[in-house]
Parts: C-alpha cells; sequence; structure tokens
C-alpha cells in the first residue's frame, strides 16, 4: 500500500509542531472535509424539497406517505453514522472520504432513474430515499477524522466549521433544487422553466459532484497513522454514561435541526399554501423559503462552537436549550392563529399568509439556536473524555500522554455514537409532524411542537443537573474546565 498520503508523525498539542507544519495540513484537509461532507448532506437532503415537487410531477402521493418518503433517509443516516465512524480509523481518513463520496452516486442516480419513470412504485421510492442516507453517515466519519488534525484547544472551532460546511449542504440543495430542476425562480426574480420539472436534473448534478469530491480527497488529504484503533477499542464508548447523556442532549440539537430542515418545506405547504390558480397557487410558495431555516441553523453551528471554546459547552448548550424553549412556544403561538384548511381552499390560504412573516421570525430563531446547541455540543465531547483521562492520570508521566491520545480516539468514536443517536430526531420529526392518530394537519403540527417544547426543556434541566449544577460528583468537575 502507498505511504505517499499517510502521515506517521502528528502532534497537534505540540505548540511548535503545529505553528511550523501542523495548522497548514489540518486546514487542507478540513476544507476538502467540509467539501464532501457538504455533497452528503445535500444528497442526504435531497427528499427534503423534492417530495414536494412529486405530485406536480405526477406522482399520487398522499401528504402521509410524503413525511414518511423525507423521514426514511434521517432514519438510515442515522444508524450509518456507527459503521461510518469505525471506518476512519480502519481505512484512513483520506480514503474513507473517497469511498464515501463514491457511495453518493448510489442515491443519486437510483433517484434520477425513479423520478423520470410515471410506473416507479411507492415502495421503491421508499427503497430510494433510504439510500440517501449513505449521505448522513458522511458527517460521522468526516467529523472523527477531523477531531484527530486539530488540538484540544482548536476543536470547537474546527469541528464547528467543518459540520457547518455540511449542514449547509441542506440549505445549497432547498435553495438550488427548486431552480435546478425547473420549479421556481430565485424569490422570483428568475423565472421557473416553462418546460415543466425535471427533478433528475438536480441527481445529475451531484452525482458530478460525487466524482469531484473523490478526485479532491485522493490529491489532497492525508490519512493519519495514530487514527489507527480497532473497532473493540472504539466501541469501549459505549460503556461511558457520557456518551449516552450526550447522545439524549445531541437528539435535541442536531435532530431538531435535521427533522426541521427536511419538514420545513411540506410544512409550508401544508398550511400556507394551496396549487390553485397555477403556477404558484395562492399563499406563501415553500421554495422560496424552505432553505432559510437551514442556512441559518448551518451559520450558527461554528458560532456555537466558538462560544464554547469561550464560555464553556456546557453553559452555551443549556443557553441554546432555553432558546429553543422559548422559541419553539412562539411558533406553537403563531400556528394557533392559523385557520386549519384541510380542503386547501384559496381564500384560507390567503388569511393563514399574514401569519408567515411571523411563523417565519420564531422559527428561524429555533433554527439558529439548534445550530448553537449544535457547536457547543460536539466542543464538549473531546472535553469530556480529555478531563477524565486528565483525572485519571498524572501530569508530565508517559501515562498522562497514553491516556490523553486515547481519549482522542474514545472522542472521535463517541462522535460517531452521538451523532447516529441524535440523528434519529431526524426520523421521528416528521412523521410526528403527520401524527396518524390526529385528523386534521394543522392540528398533528401542534401537538408535536407541544412534544417538543417538553422535550427541550428536559434537556436543560438534563444539562444543567449533570454539567453545571452547584453540588458536583467527577462529572461535575467537568464543567471546572470549560466542557
Amino acid at each position: 500500500m502507498s505511504r505517499r498520503h499517510w502521515i506517521d508523525d502528528w502532534r497537534p498539542e505540540d505548540a511548535t509542531f503545529w505553528e511550523e507544519t501542523g495548522a497548514k495540513t489540518a486546514r487542507r484537509n478540513l476544507i476538502w472535509s467540509i467539501f464532501s461532507e457538504h455533497l452528503g448532506f445535500s444528497v442526504w437532503l435531497i427528499w427534503s424539497v423534492s417530495s414536494a415537487f412529486l405530485v406536480a410531477q405526477g406522482f399520487e402521493f398522499t401528504p402521509s406517505q410524503l413525511f414518511f418518503l423525507i423521514a426514511l433517509p434521517n432514519l438510515i443516516g442515522s444508524l450509518l453514522r456507527v459503521p461510518y465512524t469505525l471506518a476512519v480509523p480502519k481505512f484512513g481518513g483520506r480514503n474513507w472520504t473517497m469511498a464515501s463520496a463514491g457511495l453518493l452516486l448510489v442515491p443519486t442516480l437510483g433517484f434520477a432513474y425513479a423520478v423520470t419513470q410515471p410506473s416507479t412504485p411507492y415502495w421503491a421510492f421508499c427503497l430510494i430515499a433510504a439510500t440517501a442516507g449513505l449521505g448522513g453517515g458522511n458527517f460521522a466519519s468526516s467529523m472523527s477524522n477531523i477531531n484527530f488534525f486539530y488540538p484540544s484547544a482548536k476543536k470547537g472551532a474546527a469541528l464547528g466549521l467543518n459540520a457547518a460546511g455540511g449542514n449547509v449542504g441542506v440549505a445549497l440543495i432547498q435553495f438550488l433544487l427548486p431552480v435546478i430542476v425547473g420549479g421556481a425562480g430565485i424569490f422570483g426574480l428568475v423565472k421557473a422553466s416553462e418546460g415543466g420539472i425535471h427533478l433528475e436534473r438536480a441527481a445529475f448534478v451531484y452525482a458530478g459532484l460525487a466524482v469531484l469530491g473523490v478526485i479532491a480527497a485522493y490529491f489532497f488529504m492525508d490519512n493519519l497513522t495514530d487514527a489507527k484503533s480497532s473497532p473493540k477499542e472504539q466501541l469501549s464508548v459505549v460503556k461511558s454514561k457520557q456518551t449516552w447523556i450526550m447522545s439524549f442532549l445531541y437528539i435535541g440539537t442536531f435532530g431538531s435541526f435535521i427533522g426541521y430542515s427536511a419538514a420545513m418545506p411540506l410544512l409550508i405547504k401544508l398550511n400556507f399554501w394551496v396549487p390553485e390558480p397555477a403556477p404558484l397557487g395562492t399563499g406563501i410558495y415553500f421554495a422560496y423559503f424552505a432553505f432559510l431555516g437551514a442556512l441559518i441553523g448551518s451559520a450558527t453551528r461554528p458560532l456555537g462552537g466558538w462560544l464554547a471554546d469561550r464560555w464553556g459547552g456546557a453553559k452555551v448548550t443549556l443557553g441554546a436549550f432555553i432558546g429553543m424553549v422559548v422559541f419553539t412556544l412562539a411558533v406553537l403561538w403563531t400556528l394557533m392563529q392559523l385557520t386549519p384548511n384541510p380542503d386547501a381552499t384559496p381564500a384560507i390560504a390567503f388569511d393563514n399568509q399574514s401569519w408567515f412573516p411571523v411563523f417565519l421570525g420564531f422559527f428561524m430563531l429555533v433554527f439558529a439556536s439548534t445550530g448553537i446547541g449544535n457547536g457547543s455540543t460536539y466542543k464538549m465531547i473531546p472535553a469530556i473524555f480529555r478531563r477524565e483521562a486528565e483525572l485519571a492520570t498524572t501530569p508530565g508521566t508517559a501515562e498522562r500522554e497514553a491516556a490523553l491520545a486515547g481519549a482522542t480516539k474514545k472522542s472521535s468514536a463517541a462522535v460517531g455514537i452521538i451523532g447516529a443517536v441524535g440523528a434519529i430526531g431526524g426520523f421521528f420529526i416528521p412523521i410526528a409532524f403527520n401524527s396518524p392518530w390526529v385528523t386534521n394537519p394543522l392540528d398533528a403540527t401542534k401537538s408535536a411542537f407541544i412534544a417538543f417544547t417538553i422535550f427541550y426543556a428536559i434537556c436543560a434541566l438534563v444539562t444543567f443537573a449533570v454539567y453545571l449544577r452547584p453540588q458536583r460528583a467527577r462529572v461535575g468537575e467537568l464543567a471546572d474546565v470549560r466542557i
């Protein structure tokens, strides 16, 4: 095996090494890691906005079927995050980035075929949508890889940037797909295609970008020899209660981000828009606004990492959950002002649209809070395992150095486990918005937001009780070092 792209000597905690060699190499790998993860997120969420166009392209699916279609990639993507994390130490970060980018050809080409065949059955759409989960796995392997490259003092910002670059793929696919496929212009400034909707165009664009991702990783990324570890060593983190506490919190932050991002186009369409009169219908056209939440959540993620580096991850995470409680209640209040529109009546859609700016504003604040929480929680993960290693060893000893190296490997493995559990929230949120036990779609949406508010309040209490309360046991000691 060629050693050209393998780095045997990597010491990011050595200030001299970092300034002379490490920073430049880490930055280069970070840039291309962001690119690959960005593509993964775009493919992962390609169904979130395309599902709203399937009916226009002639497929007769119910709202329930469409919500399940956008939820399915989130479920598969969350499950794939564990093996994707294990793949980085097994094959090398560069090598696995090439492989994971290449795998994106499966969901993109499958998508292109399905949407051009009017006879494609619903079960086939579900199967192809499930393969989009391959893009969701990219996040875990990318974050695990970048965690090895940066010193502990810079992990919050680096992981925040890496994650934000991926997360913004959600916003970009939701912004560009309607334009690429001819379903809408850009805020009405660019005219929609007169030749009808062609969803396959978006799939071919991202298939081409996936090939570019493989080539870029081949030429510009590296593998770290020190990142090697066995699956048994990595999976030892499942025995740590910290892994599961952080997984629970990450359901609240990232699960909300990805779930809301996936559901937002259909939420707007069902509550604020009807298709008559054609072509743009009455009310708020979902394609113009669907991307905004993901964009804001992505932009605030590095801010959350930066704030956590400065003030401590636990404090920032608590603040994020408090914000999510307050702003989710505000969104719920806005929905209470709407008139149910089960028959898709233009007059009702017209009346409801006056509340849309308020709804959108509060919802954007929810997204901003999820982004900050995503950044701060991922700062907490390496800090927790590093502090545990410090508490168990003596400064200046070989045992301490070995423990710190082991802590980095554990935190990288934990990133995958926590990311997998957290992403499951992205499956349940779209399902909750289409609760089968609630007849009216608007009532289902309200009940879902009530449940989410309660969950965020529990997350805030857990964050305070475990990491910030005055009477601390060992876990509490970790709060003293700005987790």
